[in-house]
């Protein structure tokens, strides 16, 4: 979580973003009023989440795609000179009123939420379910630290639950399993850079918490900023790391290594090292080591309601990616088939026949300019359309 102190987001971009989801808002009732039926989106370029097609005629049939190669439609889209892509998953966000909306405005049809209070899940969990002009929405809901650890000090006068020890890891997982938690975030971050170091898990109660989170069929992201602190994460067992780091040299490429070893996934967060001025050059170089070493990493900004920016960020968080060396179709598949593979959204990610109907569709070609995938021409929701 970052407060508003630490992003100073301007008004203008807030308001401008507010007023694109409106505008997407009102054009998802209108589809839906009309319903689902069937579309094709005729003569398009499709990356399909892996590879790219240079040809296609992807047909929408009610919430689902029925085929590759077209069909009878009530609706036909012209895809000539454009890309179809899946929505994109951000696999790194903070959710609040209204960022499912600026989110799926975006393209972003899925967001992965790291951190969410109660009552704020129960709510955004309600209207993902039933409407279509918003993203879909995953969930840890109330996050592990240590009492008075990060990010408590975001958050003076808010309280929820925290982990002591070790003893108290299967009751907290407990908590988060009758809340509807889809997977487990613990933080490891003794916030020692800031200068004003707080408690922190020992690293006998993370790996509790691994333990507990398993047992409960959670898989366990761990918030660790510094190389000592995602070795804690890694000695535990957990199945993902929420952000890269800043470490480079030889010490960082031998951690890289035993990520890939253990097979562990890192989500990116390279908007949110720039916009917080957390050392972004560092953290690109470090997520093409990660690259390198074969670590599967997934397109993440940690979007809050304060900034970054839900949606419009997950545009820059791609440019960064191949900043740091990887390719447009491996950045692309970072922010749609890789966070459906880890995180069992078997139904997402790609654009196959059956799978659902949540595409992005973009005017010029990101697989060689990535820039165009903000370039948005529409956006589709369980085959709703939203976008222009």
């Amino acid at each position: 979580m970052i407060s508003r102190r630490d992003f100073g987001l301007g008004t203008a971009s807030v308001l401008g973003v507010a007023a694109m989801g409106a505008t997407a808002s009102a054009e998802s009732r209108r589809h839906e009023q009309q319903g689902r039926g069937r579309t094709l989106i005729r003569d398009v370029r499709l990356f399909d989440g892996r590879r790219t097609v240079p040809r296609a005629n992807v047909l929408i049939d009610g919430d689902r795609i029925a085929g590759l190669n077209g069909g009878h439609a009530d609706v036909v889209v012209d895809g000539s000179g454009k890309t179809l892509l899946p929505g994109l998953i951000d696999a790194h966000t903070h959710v609040d009123d209204g960022n499912l909306a600026q989110a799926l405005s975006f393209g972003v049809t899925t967001e992965l939420d790291m951190f969410c209070l109660p009552e704020t899940l129960a709510e955004q969990r309600r209207l993902a379910a039933e409407r279509d002009d918003v993203a879909d929405l995953r969930s840890a809901g109330v996050l592990a630290t240590a009492p008075g650890g990060h990010p408590t000090q975001l958050a003076p006068g808010v309280e929820f639950d925290t982990v002591a020890d070790p003893g108290e890891a299967e009751g907290f997982v407990a908590d988060r399993v009758a809340e509807g938690a889809d997977y487990l975030k613990i933080v490891i971050d003794g916030r020692v850079e800031s200068g004003t170091p707080l408690p922190v898990l020992s690293p006998d109660t993370v790996a509790a918490l691994v333990r507990a989170g398993r047992a409960a069929g959670l898989r366990a992201i761990a918030h660790a900023i510094t190389l000592r602190e995602v070795e804690v994460a890694l000695d535990a067992g957990v199945d993902g790391l929420a952000h890269v780091y800043r470490d480079t040299g030889a010490e960082a490429e031998r951690v890289a290594r035993r990520i890939a070893a253990q097979g562990v996934f890192v989500v990116s967060t390279l908007t949110y090292y720039e916009a917080a001025d957390l050392g972004a050059e560092n953290a690109v170089r470090a997520a093409g080591a990660l690259r390198g070493a074969g670590v599967s990493v997934l397109a993440g900004t940690d979007a809050t309601p304060f900034g970054p920016a839900h949606g419009s960020t997950m545009h820059r968080e791609l440019v960064l990616l191949t900043e740091a060396g990887f390719g447009n179709e491996e950045a692309l598949a970072a922010a749609t088939s890789v966070p459906a593979r880890h995180f069992g959204l078997t139904d997402r990610g790609r654009v196959a026949p059956g799978l659902r109907a949540d595409l992005l569709l973009v005017h010029g070609d990101p697989t060689t300019d990535i820039t165009a995938t903000s370039a948005i021409a529409g956006v589709w929701r369980r085959g709703v359309r939203c976008g222009a």
